[in-house]
């Protein structure tokens, strides 16, 4: 998602990276990223996702996820 998207959502300090805004963020290699889920194994992560960050939380990092959950629900902002 990026800082337009999150505006147009309503979604406050969400998508941009500067002080102060949530850190949710998935580190990524272009050349690499690719699904890896078939028909008969669906349940799989993709290829070439370095970390996954939510709320400044590394939560997926080497192939693997660690049990934080610092994730929240989301509510629109009145303005």
């Amino acid at each position: 998602m990026t800082g337009l998207t999150a505006k147009t959502f309503g979604l406050k300090d969400r998508g941009v990276i500067r002080e102060g805004a949530y850190a949710d963020l998935c580190v990524f290699d272009a050349a690499t990223v690719d699904e890896a889920a078939t028909f008969a194994r669906p349940v799989q992560p993709a290829k070439g996702i370095e970390a996954v960050i939510v709320n400044g939380t590394i939560v997926w990092r080497e192939g693997k996820a660690n049990r934080g959950r610092p994730g929240q629900v989301l509510r629109r902002s009145a303005s």
